[in-house]
């Protein structure tokens, strides 16, 4: 079958790869287990074999005809064709055990993706994706690094980062033009540190890495004035990619404070 391009298919063909990322993810019997964008079923065979059942996402309509057809299918696969951005997971997940994502993502849909994930976090237990080197580095990079940011930091907020290891471009059939990695999230029903509301904590982060080069000070004119930056123990000269993900946190927090909860004049008297 002929890759189609606008679906961003490179397939994983290398056992040896392929062996590694299910050994990773140790599937289970009677896990809730989904896989996204399975192509030519690399991992969606050996996933079904341990777990016994699998749920497949594929916007393919081809590739899924494909695997419906084959024998192996039979009793344990269920197949959604569909795009995974438009995938309700917390519906998906219904009543049953939190769901186990597994995935050889697209490029071009890594990051929505990831973020559309952990918005509806409270239906998933795990996650194993492999992803673009690139973008797994800057997924689990410290603070200081020069793959640090606003991704780095927004992820740390909601789950566990984990990379796993990495992929050549000749584990693929055609081979990619860039190094992929396996990532591993474990993602937290509740955010992993004080952060005030995830709306003022992405504002926030995005304010502070829009204008990386700057001190905090500057980058969040307009968000947190000089003295509430120091109000959180943190020297507003710094610059953002020096600060760790639960300093963002702070700094969030007290944004939402004084947003909501602005300080009376009386306050505001006594310290004048």
């Amino acid at each position: 079958m002929p890759v189609r391009k606008r679906f961003g298919q490179h397939f994983l063909h290398d056992r040896g790869i392929i062996a590694r990322i299910i050994d990773a993810v140790a599937p289970a019997q009677g896990q809730r287990i989904v896989e996204v964008g399975p192509g030519r079923g690399a991992l969606t065979w050996a996933l079904l074999e341990r777990a016994g059942s699998l749920e497949v996402i594929e916007i393919d309509r081809d590739l899924a005809a494909i695997m419906g057809a084959d024998a192996r299918a039979r009793g344990g696969l269920k197949m959604r064709v569909e795009n995974v951005l438009d995938t309700d997971f917390t519906q998906l997940r219904g009543g049953g055990a939190a769901l186990r994502i597994v995935g050889n993502l697209p490029y071009n849909i890594a990051t929505p993706l990831l973020f559309r994930l952990l918005a509806q976090r409270q239906a998933i237990a795990d996650m194993h994706f492999m992803l673009q080197k690139e973008v797994v580095d800057r997924m689990a990079a410290c603070a200081g690094g020069r793959d640090y940011g606003r991704l780095t930091v927004m992820l740390a907020a909601y789950a566990r980062v984990e990379a796993l290891f990495d992929v050549g471009p000749g584990a693929f059939q055609p081979p990619p033009k860039v190094r992929s990695a396996i990532v591993r999230l474990i993602p937290s029903p509740q955010p992993r540190f004080p952060i005030g509301s995830d709306a003022g904590l992405r504002g926030l982060v995005t304010a502070a890495f829009s204008h990386r080069r700057k001190t905090l000070r500057n980058g969040l004119q307009g968000l947190l004035a000089p003295e509430d930056i120091e109000a959180c123990g943190i020297d507003p000269t710094l610059r953002p990619e020096t600060l760790k993900p639960e300093q963002f946190g702070l700094l969030a927090q007290r944004h939402h404070e004084l947003r909501f909860h602005p300080p009376s004049e009386a306050a505001l008297e006594r310290e004048f």
